[in-house]
């Protein structure tokens, strides 16, 4: 009986480190998301806003001289809508890459710990079959 207790406590304290180490690692993605998320919306906004004014600009054009100084505008639009989508992509891949770090460190600490709790284990039974 003595040893089942044992094995039952050793397995409520193992699922109880995996619920943890789950609920951060799903902390870790969530605010991932969130953070690419955002800085998506924020580029998608500044960048609309941006073309929208310029094809207002554009909806008003009348003769060929005004045409042709609105061209460097929309050049200039263009242009920085490529700018802040690579922007974009970069911080995107940063916050993936801190994440996948974060993730990576919390799976390394558990592979650490499962291997210090065997190690342990067969130092206890190495102990034992020394003692007999």
């Amino acid at each position: 009986m003595n040893n089942m207790q044992f094995n039952n406590e050793q397995l409520t304290a193992a699922t109880r480190q995996f619920a943890d180490t789950a609920a951060k690692i799903n902390t870790i993605a969530i605010n991932t998301m969130q953070d690419v998320f955002n800085a998506q919306v924020a580029a998608l906004t500044d960048r609309a806003a941006a073309t929208f004014a310029f094809m207002g600009e554009a909806a008003q054009v009348r003769d060929m001289d005004t045409a042709k100084n609105l061209w460097p505008k929309g050049v200039q639009v263009a242009r920085e809508n490529i700018e802040r989508a690579v922007a974009t992509t970069q911080e995107v891949a940063e916050t993936a890459t801190k994440s996948a770090e974060q993730i990576g460190l919390i799976a390394k600490g558990q592979f650490e710990d499962a291997t210090a709790k065997a190690e342990a284990a067969v130092q206890k039974v190495a102990k034992t079959v020394a003692k007999k």
